[in-house]
Parts: C-alpha cells; sequence; structure tokens
C-alpha cells in the first residue's frame, strides 16, 4: 500500500493583498478543488481568528484554474464560518467556470447576494433544467426520477 501524497501548497496559493481596519482580501490563485479544499479553509477561516474586528473577508478568484464540487463545498462551509463571525464573505474576480458553476448549482444567491439581486431575482438561468409546461406534457416537477411519463394507451 502506498502512503497517500502530503499536499503541495504550490498546488493552491492563497496570499493576503490586502488588510485595511475590518476588511481582508485574500488572492486565490490555483485549484480549489479536492486535493486543495482543506488546505484552503484552514488559511480561509484562520483570517477570522487573526483579525479581529474584521467585517468583510475579500477572496480575489482571478487567479482561480478551477474549481471543481469539493472546492464549491469549501466556499459554502468559508460561507457558513464567516456568517457565524459575523463577517461577509466577498467573492470578487470571479472567473466565467467558477460564475458558471455557482449558476448551474444554484448557489450563485447564496454566495453572491449582490450579483444574483443585479440579474434580477426571477430571471432564470441559462442553465435551468428545461421543465416541460401542459401543452407539452406534464410538468417536469410530476415525474419522480427515473419514472417515465406514460404515452398514450396503444394496448388497443
Amino acid at each position: 500500500m502506498t502512503s497517500p501524497v502530503p499536499f503541495d501548497p504550490t498546488y493552491l496559493r492563497l496570499t493576503t493583498a490586502s488588510e485595511s481596519g475590518d476588511e481582508v482580501c485574500l488572492e486565490l490563485h490555483g485549484f480549489l478543488d479536492y486535493d486543495s479544499a482543506d488546505h484552503f479553509l484552514t488559511v480561509a477561516t484562520g483570517q477570522l481568528a487573526d483579525s479581529p474586528g474584521l467585517r468583510v473577508l475579500h477572496v480575489d478568484c482571478a487567479g482561480m484554474s478551477g474549481i471543481d464540487s469539493t472546492g464549491l463545498a469549501m466556499l459554502l462551509m468559508l460561507h457558513r464560518r464567516t456568517s457565524a463571525a459575523d463577517v461577509t464573505l466577498s467573492l470578487v474576480s470571479r472567473p466565467a467556470a467558477l460564475e458558471r458553476m455557482l449558476d448551474i448549482t444554484g448557489t450563485l444567491e447564496h454566495l453572491v447576494p449582490r450579483r444574483a439581486a443585479e440579474a434580477g431575482a426571477l430571471s432564470e438561468s441559462p442553465y435551468a433544467e428545461y421543465r416541460p409546461t401542459q401543452e407539452d406534457g406534464p410538468s417536469a416537477e410530476s415525474t419522480g426520477h427515473g419514472s417515465r411519463v406514460a404515452g398514450p394507451d396503444i394496448s388497443g
């Protein structure tokens, strides 16, 4: 059996770009995924403990190379922790891949409330699931996972 490979901190680099009174900005460079998620959460959460009086934690995502579902889970966990500490989490300079993942998963409004409000609360995502109308057939909500919509009776 091989031993686990230790995390390479150059895979995901987090640096404190600026600190001003009650705001801190972390710059994220690299992949936020299964391999780097714990490191990300440890460093970002450390800012909460290391910065008394912190009101806003900005995470600059411009250098993000990619993200997977574990990375998204860590952003959600960080949001829970910042909210519990009464600190606002601000994801800035989001690359298209992150924006798309947040939109597809329905977490955009949760993690970036101002962005969602600017887009309009009732606007439909371009990635939203197709939901047929009664004219097209029964709505998607009326069928369970794996069930089939019954067609016309041809047994005759």
